[in-house]
Formats: C-alpha cells, sequence, structure tokens
C-alpha cells in the first residue's frame, strides 16, 4: 500500500548516571536547540531536589510521576457523513509514554518557580502523589474519552 521506507526505532541508551531510558528520553524532550548538557544538568539538579524533599530516592519518584501521568484512552477527530465526532481510542503504550513526558514539562515550564530544575522538581512531586497540572490534563483526556463513548463504535 505504502511507498515510503518504515520509519526505523532507534534505542535510546541509558543516562550516565541512573542507567535510566526513560530519564535519557525525558531529557531529549527537555532539550531546547541542541543543549543536551543544559537539559541534564536541569534534569539532574531536579531529581536532587526531588531526593531532597521527599526523602525518597528521587528517580523513583521521576518515574512514579511519569506512570500517574501517563494516559489510557484519548479522543480522535473522525468526520463522519460531514459531522464530526470526538472517537475515544485506546493510547499506545509509546505514546502513552511520549504524552507524559510532554505534559509534566509544558506545565512545568508554566509554574512560577525561579529555576527550571526547582519548576521540574515541584512537578514531578506533584505528579507522583496524583495531583499537579500534568495528571489534571490526564484526567481531562479520560473524561473526554468517557463522556464521548457513545461514539466508540466509529473507531477507525
Amino acid at each position: 500500500m505504502s511507498r515510503r521506507k518504515k520509519a526505523v526505532k532507534r534505542q535510546l541508551l541509558p543516562d550516565p548516571k541512573f542507567h535510566n531510558v526513560l530519564a535519557t528520553r525525558f531529557m531529549n524532550s527537555l532539550m531546547k536547540e541542541g543543549k543536551k548538557s543544559v537539559a541534564e544538568h536541569i534534569f539532574y539538579r531536579a531529581i536532587e531536589l526531588v531526593g531532597d524533599r521527599s526523602g525518597g530516592d528521587g528517580i523513583e519518584v521521576f518515574q512514579k510521576a511519569l506512570e500517574n501521568a501517563k494516559p489510557i484512552v484519548m479522543v480522535k477527530s473522525r468526520r463522519v457523513g460531514g459531522q464530526t465526532y470526538q472517537v475515544p481510542i485506546e493510547v499506545r503504550p509509546e505514546e502513552r509514554t511520549a504524552r507524559a513526558i510532554r505534559w509534566l514539562i509544558r506545565f512545568a515550564r508554566e509554574r512560577s518557580e525561579r529555576t527550571m530544575a526547582e519548576k521540574l522538581a515541584n512537578e514531578f512531586i506533584a505528579a507522583s502523589k496524583n495531583e499537579g497540572a500534568a495528571v489534571r490534563m490526564r484526567e481531562d483526556v479520560h473524561r473526554m474519552a468517557e463522556a464521548n463513548k457513545a461514539f466508540a463504535h466509529y473507531r477507525f
């Protein structure tokens, strides 16, 4: 059917400090204009702050926050007979993680703390306790999907 080649998924290397692939993915999303060392510095500082504030392991709080922000279902627009329906669809595991990372970074950037590391740390702590803007976003998406369950038969 399609003439293009399948995009090859590249294997990410685990980050040097925690040997965690998720951390690398997060840093790559956090990075602006190719400045990876800056992104690394911000991320590691945020994890350090989380460790200090929560008393636990910073990387575990980060993973819990990411888990709590992952959406399970979302809505996608679908045109049927001149009308657009919001059709609930399940989110693939890769996409779940990508969305959670994107939301955590976006809402951390919107926070009012002084440094990005502080903003991230506070967003991680909030999300790990099932609160905060990223988790609220996930709940909004779930609510939208729940409200439009009637159109599930229009699934692709």
